[in-house]
């Protein structure tokens, strides 16, 4: 009975759609029987399962977290799934393709970005009179490395250090002995490399002087030629000439820059040779290609050595007429047996010769093969001073499909014979209107060769010459110095009175060397002025240097933005640094003469009522707003005033050709960046 019921229920089961499944009824017979393994054949067969399939298909399975690639698969096809991701691809492609075009956009419309020789102020050093490191008196290599703090203090990013190669230091060293090797007296290689790494290592650029023109007569290339020795014969520029009675009778009328005839009799060759500047230093002749290659070398020999720039010294000198032909004189009456002054002769046959810029390019050119390295661009500048020829001077800028230099070194503003207004807007007028279209402008007030700023125009005026420097479109160059007003010394035995020592400290030897005596004499107002104590002042030189060098570095209009000529006189010069999509413009006010008052309103009519006084030479009078209708300045003032419009002066028809740009730029607010396309 027992079986036959349970032979019935798998059909019950299967009828109603179910399982049988008997794992969870005893079994009794199978409990009394565990250890008989016969018994195993006689148990009923009751794990038969019959199951219908039909209700598993029913059941509705969503994804997981973890499900097997099959089951992924399975869903990953359905359409809700399939088009949302096609969706997100797309629009990913589209947001690519987006960037990839705003990003070639603002490639296309931002201006070029300034270069490091472009972006700061250049600080020239004197080597031997900037920091003496081992008490002999002489400034060296490791005392610019001790003193580089004072440089970044500056604001300053570029040094330039002149020539410091081994040399008898006739001329200040620019007769050199070995173009290769360190002057003893500034150190040693190791020490050049380590100033080197210093000044790397705080992002500090560093230029070189180069002069190709001539070498020492200790040079060893001239020591061959003398004595006609293989290819060095012809290294420098020999002539037959008649000596007699311990006197000689020179080839021509030719006189050196320093006086006297350009030709000496050399007692080893029998000839004589030529000489530009003192007998010391003979000229190359650098109508042999040899000679070139020399400097091609020279000039591979420290870039490879990581030196980021050249200024090269004296090219309009680097060839010579090869007719020999008399130079005509300035007085045609003169006796030309009475001529041995440099300024008695036109040098139409000595200086910028056909063929000198070809030169000068090729210098280009070689430097250019160690410029590719993104960031690493090798400045070159070229030494000239044309001065009168002001057309002259622009060539060494080279041309629109040429490159040459990236400037020439501008003299305007040393050169100038009076102080005034007039005199300043002459100088600055002169080098902008007449400098190529998209070229960068420099201005130097202070060199090796020129009386400091104070002994040359008075101590009044050090602060506003220091505000104009700073303040105009282009490259300033600072002579080390001239940031704290140092004067020429005026002692007799100072063949070199704007050589002194640098007045670091109040301390003996202004801080310049700690042993007995220094080259030269220092200074007898050290004790005042000096670096240490100008720190510590507010109203110091130093302070106002530092700050208008915070100024032109965080303002955009001042480090590259329009300059507009407003008004000049003989007392003030005023001019505006604005830039296109800022409302905010400074105006320059600069009195280079007496007590002034100016009407800037008369002058600028869309000019505000009001404006503030951003930077003065009296730092009391920094931050005042001041009447635009009223403007005062005392002898040797300056202001920078600051003010909004909607109307820059670049824009009005009354001041169009009086506003120059030489990096063209407009700033958008909306998006805090530069484009081209005003």
């Amino acid at each position: 009975m027992v079986e036959e019921e349970a032979k019935s229920l798998p059909m019950e089961l299967s009828e109603k759609g179910g399982v049988e499944n008997n794992g969870f009824v005893q079994n009794e017979a199978f409990d009394d029987k565990e250890t008989d393994t016969s018994s195993q054949e006689e148990m009923p067969k009751t794990c038969v399962v019959d199951v219908n399939p039909a209700p598993l298909e029913e059941q509705v399975v969503k994804p997981y977290a973890g499900m097997p690639k099959e089951v992924l698969l399975k869903f990953s096809s359905q359409a809700r799934y399939r088009v949302t991701r096609e969706i997100l691809f797309w629009l990913i492609i589209a947001a690519a393709i987006v960037l990839v075009c705003a990003t070639v956009a603002i490639i296309a419309l931002s201006p070029k970005c300034l270069d490091w020789w472009q972006a700061s102020p250049v600080y020239q050093i004197y080597p031997r009179s900037f920091k003496d490191s081992n008490m002999d008196g002489n400034g060296d290599l490791k005392g610019i490395q001790e003193k580089l703090d004072h440089i970044t203090y500056l604001n300053i990013k570029t040094i330039w250090i002149t020539s410091f190669y081994k040399s008898p230091l006739k001329d200040l060293g620019y007769g050199v002995e070995d173009f290769y090797d360190i002057d003893p007296m500034f150190g040693s290689m190791s020490d050049f490399e380590d100033l080197l790494a210093a000044i790397h290592d705080r992002g500090l650029k560093v230029i070189m002087d180069l002069i190709p023109n001539h070498t020492s007569d200790k040079h060893q290339w001239f020591q061959l030629s003398r004595n006609r020795t293989g290819k060095y014969t012809d290294y420098y520029i020999w002539q037959d000439c008649v000596q007699a009675a311990g006197s000689f009778t020179p080839p021509n009328n030719w006189v050196s820059v320093f006086g006297n005839s350009s030709w000496q009799f050399d007692d080893v060759r029998k000839q004589c040779y030529f000489h530009q500047f003192g007998k010391e230093q003979p000229d190359l002749n650098f109508r042999s290609l040899a000679v070139q290659q020399e400097i091609h070398d020279i000039i591979k020999f420290w870039l490879g050595k990581g030196i980021d720039g050249f200024s090269f010294s004296a090219v309009k000198y680097l060839l010579e007429a090869t007719h020999l032909r008399d130079e005509p004189q300035v007085n045609k009456s003169q006796n030309p047996e009475s001529i041995t002054a440099y300024s008695q002769l036109y040098h139409d046959y000595t200086t910028t010769q056909v063929g000198m810029h070809d030169l000068i390019r090729s210098f280009r050119q070689t430097m250019n093969q160690f410029s590719s390295e993104p960031g690493r661009y090798r400045f070159m500048g070229s030494e000239s001073d044309e001065e009168e020829d002001i057309e002259a001077t622009m060539m060494y800028y080279g041309t629109t499909f040429i490159q040459e230099a990236d400037f020439p070194l501008n003299f305007n503003l040393i050169n100038m014979k009076s102080l005034s207004g007039n005199s300043i807007f002459e100088a600055v007028s002169l080098w902008m209107k007449n400098m190529p279209a998209g070229k960068w402008p420099n201005w130097a007030v202070g060199s090796p060769n020129a009386a400091r700023i104070s002994s040359r125009i008075g101590k009044e005026y050090v602060n506003v010459v220091n505000m104009l420097l700073l303040t105009l479109p282009g490259t300033p160059v600072t002579y080390y110095g001239e940031e704290i007003g140092m004067e020429n010394i005026a002692s007799e035995n100072a063949i070199f009175p704007e050589k002194s020592p640098m007045q670091w400290d109040g301390k003996v030897n202004a801080g310049f060397t700690e042993g007995n005596n220094s080259w030269l004499p220092v200074h007898s107002d050290y004790q005042s002025v000096n670096v240490e104590i100008q720190m510590t002042w507010s109203n110091s030189t130093l302070n106002l240097y530092r700050e208008l060098t915070l100024l032109r570095s965080n303002e955009l209009a001042v480090s590259r933005g329009w300059m507009c000529y407003v008004w000049n006189d003989s007392n003030v010069f005023l001019y505006v640094r604005e830039l296109d999509g800022l409302d905010r413009v400074f105006m320059m006010v600069l009195n280079f003469g007496q007590e002034s008052t100016i009407d800037l309103q008369a002058i600028v009519p869309s000019l505000p009522s009001e404006a503030v006084v951003r930077l003065s030479t009296n730092f009391s009078n920094a931050g005042k707003a001041v009447n635009t209708k009223l403007i005062k300045t005392e002898r040797g003032e300056g202001l920078v005033l600051e003010y909004k419009t909607a109307k820059p002066v670049h824009t009005m028809e009354a001041f169009k050709g009086n506003c120059f740009v030489a990096e063209k730029a407009c700033y958008s607010s909306a998006f805090n960046l530069l484009y081209v396309n005003c």
